[in-house]
C-alpha cells in the first residue's frame, strides 16, 4: 500500500504542475486579449480558442469572465496595498514616503503593463458588477490609506495645508490611474521619467521657486 502510494506520488506532481501551468497559460491569453479588445468586447469562446481548449474545458479552471478577470486584477491591487502600508511605515520624513508611494503605484506599470493596465481600466472604471464590487472594497481601502498619508503629512507641517487631504489622495491617483488610458511601454517616455516628473509636480509644482517668492513679494506690495 505504501509503494503505491508513493509511486502515484509523481502522477499526482505532474498533474498538479500540469494544471497550474495550464492557468497560468489562459490568464496569459485572457491578459492579452482583454488589453487588445477590452473586457466586455471579449468572450469565454475567445479566450478557449487563444489557449487552445474547449470552452468546456475552460469551466474546469474559471467558471465565467468575471472570475477571471478577478483573477488576473485582484493580485496587482493587493501589492499596490501591502507596498503602500510598508511605505507609510518607514520612520522617514513625508516627501521621500511620497516619492516611494509613486513608484510603488507607478513602476508596476513597467513589470505588469497589461495586468496593470486591466486592472484600472476594466477592474475599476469599466467592469461587470461583481468584479466592481469586490473590486471597491479593495480599492477604497488603498484611497483610505493615500488619505491618511496626506493628512498625517499636513499634520505635522511636512506637507503644505492646500486642500483636503481625501481631494489631493484623489487628484495623485486620478493622474497616476490615468497611465492605463495612454501609456505604451514601447514610446520612448520611461516609467522612471514618469515616476520622476509625477514626484516633482506633486511635491514641489510647475512654478519655479523664485517666481512664487516674486509672486508672493508682488501680493504683499498691492496689500
Amino acid at each position: 500500500m505504501t509503494q503505491d502510494l508513493e509511486e502515484g506520488a509523481p502522477a499526482q506532481l505532474a498533474r498538479s504542475t500540469k494544471s497550474v501551468r495550464r492557468r497560468e497559460a489562459i490568464l496569459q491569453c485572457a491578459t492579452e486579449l482583454f488589453d487588445r479588445k477590452g473586457y466586455s468586447n471579449t468572450s469565454l469562446d475567445d479566450v478557449a480558442q487563444a489557449v487552445g481548449l474547449k470552452r468546456e474545458a475552460l469551466y474546469y479552471y474559471y467558471r465565467n469572465r468575471s472570475e477571471l478577470l478577478l483573477a488576473i486584477i485582484k493580485p496587482q491591487t493587493v501589492d499596490l496595498i501591502d507596498g503602500l502600508k510598508q511605505i507609510v511605515e518607514m520612520q522617514i520624513p513625508a516627501d521621500e514616503k511620497l516619492h516611494l508611494a509613486i513608484r510603488n503605484h507607478l513602476a508596476r506599470f513597467d513589470r505588469h503593463c497589461l495586468e496593470m493596465t486591466i486592472t484600472l481600466r476594466d477592474g475599476v472604471m469599466g467592469a461587470s458588477d461583481p468584479v466592481r464590487d469586490a473590486m471597491t472594497r479593495i480599492w477604497k481601502k488603498y484611497e483610505r490609506m493615500w488619505t491618511a498619508f496626506i493628512a498625517d503629512g499636513q499634520a505635522c507641517g511636512e506637507f503644505a495645508a492646500i486642500g483636503d487631504p481625501k481631494m489631493i489622495a484623489f487628484a495623485i491617483l486620478g493622474m497616476c490611474n490615468w497611465l492605463a488610458r495612454w501609456y505604451n511601454p514601447g514610446e520612448k517616455t520611461s516609467i522612471e521619467e514618469i515616476i520622476q516628473t509625477y514626484f516633482q509636480l506633486t511635491s514641489l509644482g510647475l512654478v519655479p521657486v523664485s517666481q512664487r517668492a516674486a509672486s508672493k513679494k508682488s501680493k504683499a506690495n498691492d496689500a
